[in-house]
């Protein structure tokens, strides 16, 4: 196989035969990956936020918060300060654009596949 520019994901075009199914499958563990270091990253930015500006001492309560929000259910504790209420929203809008973005680097994979065996 030649060596060709693949674009940003290293998708094969339209032209080429569908990839094996290794091939598929380190696609599928390298979006995981992938998705897993922007939410873990997305988790430990909502953890220090809740911790220095919006007041909560304990780590857990901190994760409980962070994850929360970041899955998309919503705060659990009431905040205090207008920091932390600044905080707790913005990181509310960046929480579900990461949401999405996460879901879409998780699935771009099995949705090119899906469209290049239509194609």
């Amino acid at each position: 196989m030649t060596l060709q520019c693949r674009g940003m994901f290293g998708f094969e075009s339209h032209r080429e035969p569908l990839a094996p199914p290794e091939v598929f499958r380190r696609r599928m563990l390298r979006s995981g990956s992938v998705a897993a270091m922007i939410i873990g990253v997305s988790l430990a930015i909502g953890m220090v936020g809740y911790h220095f500006l919006g007041g909560i001492d304990d780590w857990v309560d901190c994760l409980y918060n962070a994850s929360m929000i970041l899955g998309g259910m919503g705060p659990v504790d009431e905040l205090d300060t207008d920091v932390g209420k600044l905080f707790a929203s913005a990181y509310a809008i960046y929480s579900g654009v990461v949401l999405l973005a996460s879901t879409g680097v998780l699935l771009s994979p099995a949705l090119h596949r899906v469209l290049h065996r239509i194609h």
